[in-house]
């Protein structure tokens, strides 16, 4: 039910081991010109991507994250995604998410767009009758006319994002995780996409969108949430975090 989607997050934490790795060729290379007598010792190192984030987001929200390469915008989508479980603290989503990242994941290459619909459908979440029902009006709205019976291995970036954003709002999903993939194709498309998400966040529905564009962010988002070294440095309406994002030119 539509009163029932909600995303919690307490307290979360997410960190990552990028520990050097002692094997490649790089490492060995060196390791022949140093003294016989010292072993190099193995480097550790862990990346804190989030730090205690504690954050609500309910249905009906269109809410932006904002922050420079690094705050931590992806892995908080990729934690509400389910995507990476949180290291500490605990994240709760309630609804059906729908997530667009990397453009390529859920494609097959060789594949035809045809066929990469009813593949990429049937990942979130659709049957494949549900599929056969909808392909035409996904095809049709992706606008990629004959380029559909061609593998997908020969799409332009501004393609894959016409296809995956046409799967993956076809299937009127309860929660929809974008992270920068609204800022490219043609102005038509863009617009296009545009008048759907609109239709989309109509119903009620919870929309999560981070960018560098704050001018998209202005237009989708009525909240935004300021990211900076994995933690929120403000949460509010979307014209007064941005402008305080720009008096601070993002630091």
């Amino acid at each position: 039910m539509t009163e029932d989607l909600r995303i919690s997050l307490r307290n979360v934490g997410v960190k990552f081991d990028v520990s050097a790795r002692q094997d490649s060729l790089k490492s060995t290379v060196l390791n022949a010109f140093r003294r016989s007598g010292k072993k190099e010792k193995t480097e550790r190192r862990v990346v804190h991507a989030l730090k205690s984030v504690t954050l609500d987001i309910e249905h009906g929200e269109r809410v932006g994250l904002i922050g420079l390469n690094g705050a931590g915008k992806s892995t908080i989508l990729k934690v509400m995604a389910g995507i990476y479980p949180p290291t500490s603290g605990e994240a709760t989503i309630s609804g059906h998410v729908s997530a667009m990242f990397e453009l390529a994941t859920g494609f097959e290459m060789t594949q035809t767009g045809w066929d990469n619909i009813r593949i990429r459908g049937m990942l979130l979440g659709l049957t494949p009758a549900q599929v056969e029902e909808r392909i035409q009006q996904i095809g049709e709205f992706s606008e990629l006319g004959e380029f559909l019976d061609y593998p997908v291995k020969t799409y332009s970036a501004g393609m894959f994002i016409r296809l995956a954003f046409s799967v993956s709002t076809a299937i009127n999903p309860e929660i929809l995780l974008l992270d920068e993939v609204m800022g490219a194709g043609d102005v038509q498309f863009a617009n296009k996409a545009k008048r759907r998400m609109h239709e989309f966040m109509e119903q009620g529905k919870i929309l999560v969108f981070s960018s560098h564009s704050l001018d998209m962010l202005e237009a989708f988002c009525e909240r935004v949430i300021w990211m900076r070294k994995g933690e929120v440095v403000m949460d509010g309406p979307a014209k007064r975090v941005l402008s305080e994002y720009t008096d601070r030119g993002g630091q």
